[in-house]
């Protein structure tokens, strides 16, 4: 499938990059090698070596780079050939491999997939609830065999928490939501509000709202293309104003692996600010999450994805429901930018080879 290629992706979190080794990870249908230099700066680098293709993770570190474990040829983040060992050590002037730009920011590591020189860190979507200065972030990872896009259309409609987690995250309620959605720029908003609602057990500590109160409660996430997601969640005793009650920042955050196969960050947020228990409070909730989404969204979406094989999602004319309407949304627009970005593409004139000028040899003289 096309893949939106000038975007920012998630590849992985802070921590799953130490200081001296190297870590591997298939994005988009490339594998990236992701290490940090001397400076513990972040480098992400194909993964094949340009002189036999061996995969280069499972090299070593060396100074400011990686060691292929089969010839010894070196390489730095830029790609660049650094280090030949045999003969005279000249380094041949193809012996380079695809960089990739990186930004180490907000408890993630973001890398661009596509034309380099459209990399701006200031198109990062602002997740800044998971600044580690001020945020305790608990933090997890999933691996999906479902499609990227099946995960956004998982989270843009809510409306299936009153079934696939009747006793985890969702009640009686939730068909019955008040819902919208809205779309601003590039970016789509869905948001789901119940009323008088009846929440699961460990909802209610986390809102610091007593066990069995009715509460209103919200649901609003905001979509960033190809597959970046925030949720607002939150909760206030019955008619009590919204900012009576409390809510928590809930990021979800999706790349491909491949076309059906999906990584999967998320997480759970708590200001520093809150005190002491802060850190015991992210981690507590995120653990409590990770258990229906292991368990319960992710057996599904698996489901979902070998029942339509390799077939287009439109090819396959789904029935269409009023929750839908977040996540019709959210994908008219990836499919629009994909759309621009190939056209695009297929507009660059063609770069004619270079014409390297034959020597004539003058004709040799009979006299």
């Amino acid at each position: 499938m096309a893949f939106l290629r000038n975007a920012w992706y998630v590849a992985a979190w802070d921590n799953e990059i130490p200081a001296d080794a190297l870590f591997q990870r298939t994005l988009l249908n490339e594998s990236v090698l992701l290490f940090r230099d001397d400076a513990g700066v972040v480098q992400a680098i194909s993964n094949r070596c340009a002189h036999r293709f061996a995969p280069l993770h499972m090299g070593k570190r060396v100074a400011n780079g990686v060691q292929c474990p089969y010839h010894g040829l070196q390489f730095d983040g830029s790609g660049k050939c650094t280090g030949n060992p045999h003969g005279d050590g000249k380094i041949p002037t193809a012996a380079v491999v695809k960089s990739y730009p990186v930004v180490e920011k907000y408890s993630t590591i973001w890398i661009w997939m596509g034309d380099a020189a459209n990399a701006d860190a200031a198109l990062i979507p602002d997740f800044s609830c998971m600044d580690p200065e001020h945020f305790y972030v608990g933090k997890r990872y999933l691996h999906a065999k479902a499609n990227y896009v099946l995960e956004s259309d998982n989270i843009l409609d809510l409306s299936h928490i009153q079934y696939l987690h009747p006793g985890t995250l969702g009640s009686e309620t939730v068909s019955n939501a008040i819902t919208s959605v809205k779309q601003v720029g590039n970016t789509v908003y869905s948001n789901r509000q119940t009323v008088a609602e009846i929440m699961p057990d460990f909802l209610y500590a986390a809102m610091g709202i007593p066990h069995g109160q009715p509460v209103d409660r919200w649901i609003d996430v905001r979509w960033d293309a190809p597959a970046n997601m925030l949720l607002d969640a939150g909760a206030v005793a019955t008619g009590g104003e919204r900012s009576a009650g409390k809510s928590f920042p809930l990021p979800h955050l999706f790349t491909p692996e491949t076309d059906t196969s999906t990584h999967y960050w998320f997480s759970f947020c708590v200001p520093k600010a809150l005190g002491e228990f802060a850190k015991q409070v992210a981690e507590e909730q995120v653990q409590a999450l990770s258990v229906p989404f292991t368990n319960e969204d992710l057996p599904m979406l698996e489901a979902q994805q070998q029942m339509m094989g390799d077939a287009d999602f439109w090819s396959l004319k789904p029935v269409l429901l009023p929750g839908d309407a977040g996540a019709i949304r959210a994908r008219r627009v990836l499919d629009t930018l994909i759309a621009a970005e190939q056209k695009r593409a297929a507009q660059q004139p063609l770069q004619e080879p270079a014409v390297v000028p034959v020597p004539v040899r003058a004709p040799v003289s009979s006299h």
